[in-house]
């Protein structure tokens, strides 16, 4: 009975302690949201008469459509083939690679001298070698050929109009499906019409559709990048579906692309206002855990006895209010305990060089960005919050070019600038401090915290994508980098994918997304450099396997 009223008191003891402490926390937290400016995205009716075979298309269309609202266009697309690439005879998972065949190394010499005449700024000699290796893609359903951006509605052709003014009278009567349809085969028919993505963004946010609104601005501005309006409408558009950080960054990077536009000031502006807002939200769902954090420091003591987790959980609780940059730091500096690091300063410099022109471009530069490598054989990345991304040897030994590596390193910054793993750091601290006093329960609560969501995994992939264009690097580098992991699972499954949704799905959406934006393909491959640090790399694995193997064989000789 006295050990029992002895733990309660204790417990209550530390319930008002751990309360004082948050108070003193949460009091000093800043709480103020900063609101996103919302640009009006007006744009006038036009009065053009009417064409008749529009006006039948339009009634065909509505016609279809009064039993069911109108959904934008999800056809998947074809499976995607890659004819540039070696076929490779099946052979088990080995230690050592086979040698390349002629036919890989003329394609090398190819790269290598199309690199060197871009480098020396030789573009359109580089680009025609580079059209000579690398085949087309797969058919992806989308035209290469893209229209100049208009944003008259006087400049559209007579069915255009129609379309247009249609849709203005169904605004005007508020009818939806008289809205939508019009609006739908006008953005389907004519993409180059900017008000046309923006004016139908508007109505399905206004009908509760924001994802699919969402969907729209992001294939318009994917298709128009230079387009302020548009730009302006889906950074608006991801503010208003409380998406704050992707809205930062859209604006961050409209700006950083074109420095040059009289509207770039503002878009910087507006990425700054986002990002307050996102790390408003983010300190509020932190403070959310305070109180149950508090709880359930409080519960392990009474089961437990033990101080150890109460104070973990606060502890915990104070590393997130203090930000990403201390979380990374935090985990990083244990990470770098327990894993063995490469400290080859020319490997070191090769990673350091591409991350860093990755992170000049990505539009945030608030954290202290480092790259570091582990001697591990298998193809594997991961990205910590605020900046801290550990690549594995495999991943350069596996790899073929620069722009592949530039790929994955891409991919995992862009988690990093997405904030993503601090988003689930957040959402999984809770989970972390309950798990924390079953078996394994440490283990259980990691597994949470860093799996993303496909949804994630996407946007780091379209991002990754524009981070190495905007770098200087072929687009393709990320979309290159899944078909070689998907040879390299048909005899054993990389890490890296294991944890990853891949398959020819990612790699379709890739082409999708590069022939869609117009991205150039032809641009700085870069293998001579990463043959070199390739070689290095392998001799390095290779040295460390053969001391593990000398260490092991001293341990099993019998001692005197």
């Amino acid at each position: 009975m006295k050990r029992t009223a002895k733990s309660l008191l204790l417990t209550l003891n530390w319930i008002l302690l751990s309360v004082g402490t948050s108070l003193v926390i949460i009091l000093t937290q800043p709480t103020a949201p900063v609101p996103a400016q919302e640009p009006p995205a007006a744009v006038k009716p036009s009065n053009t008469p009417q064409s008749e075979t529009s006006e039948q298309k339009l009634r065909d269309a509505l016609k279809r459509s009064s039993q069911t609202q109108p959904q934008p266009e999800s056809t998947p697309p074809p499976e995607a083939t890659d004819p540039n690439q070696p076929k490779e005879p099946q052979k088990p998972d080995s230690e050592e690679d086979p040698p390349p065949t002629p036919e890989e190394v003329a394609r090398q010499q190819k790269f290598i001298e199309a690199d060197k005449l871009y480098l020396a700024g030789n573009i359109a000699e580089a680009e025609k070698i580079y059209r000579e290796v690398k085949a087309p893609f797969v058919k992806t359903g989308i035209s290469s050929e893209r229209k100049p951006a208009i944003s008259d509605p006087t400049q559209l052709s007579p069915a255009g109009k129609v379309y247009w003014r249609e849709a203005e009278a169904g605004i005007a009567s508020k009818l939806q499906t008289r809205t939508l349809v019009p609006l739908q085969l006008l953005v389907e028919q004519y993409p180059e019409f900017i008000p046309g993505h923006i004016r139908y963004a508007e109505v399905l946010i206004q009908y509760d559709r924001t994802k699919e609104a969402l969907e729209i601005l992001e294939r318009g501005s994917s298709l128009y990048p230079n387009q302020p309006e548009l730009i302006k409408a889906k950074v608006t558009a991801l503010a208003k579906a409380n998406k704050w950080m992707e809205a930062s960054l859209a604006a961050r990077q409209f700006a950083i692309l074109n420095p040059k536009n009289p509207q770039a000031p503002e878009f910087t502006q507006l990425a700054e206002d986002n990002l307050k807002r996102y790390k408003s939200y983010i300190r509020s769902e932190i403070r959310g855990n305070v109180i149950s954090n508090i709880i359930t420091g409080a519960l392990g003591y009474a089961v437990t006895g033990s101080l150890l987790g109460p104070f973990s959980a606060l502890d915990s609780t104070i590393l997130l209010l203090q930000g990403e940059g201390s979380v990374g730091e935090s985990v990083a500096k244990q990470a770098k305990k327990q894993l063995p690091l490469i400290v080859d300063e020319n490997v070191l410099a090769y990673v350091n060089e591409i991350g860093q022109k990755l992170v000049n471009v990505s539009g945030r530069k608030e954290f202290k960005y480092e790259f570091f490598v582990i001697p591990e054989e298998d193809l594997n990345a991961f990205a910590l919050p605020g900046g801290k991304i550990f690549l594995n040897a495999g991943a350069i030994a596996k790899t073929n070019s620069e722009a592949e590596l530039a790929g994955l390193i891409g991919h995992e910054l862009s988690h990093v600038v997405l904030s993503h793993g601090f988003q689930l750091v957040t959402q999984g601290n809770l989970i972390s401090n309950v798990t924390q006093y079953l078996p394994f329960g440490g283990t259980i609560g990691q597994l949470f915290a860093f799996t993303y969501s496909r949804d994630m995994e996407r946007q780091a992939d379209i991002l990754g994508t524009r981070l190495i264009v905007a770098g200087g690097y072929a687009a393709d580098g990320l979309r290159n980098l899944m078909v070689t992991l998907e040879k390299q699972q048909k005899y054993k499954p990389p890490t890296w994918l294991s944890s990853h949704p891949g398959g020819n799905e990612r790699v379709t959406y890739l082409e999708n997304l590069i022939s869609r934006s117009s991205y150039n393909r032809y641009a700085y491959e870069g293998v001579e450099r990463h043959l070199e640090i390739k070689a290095k790399v392998k001799k390095l694995l290779k040295d460390r396997k053969e001391q593990e193997k000398k260490e092991q064989a001293e341990k099993k000789q019998p001692t005197e």
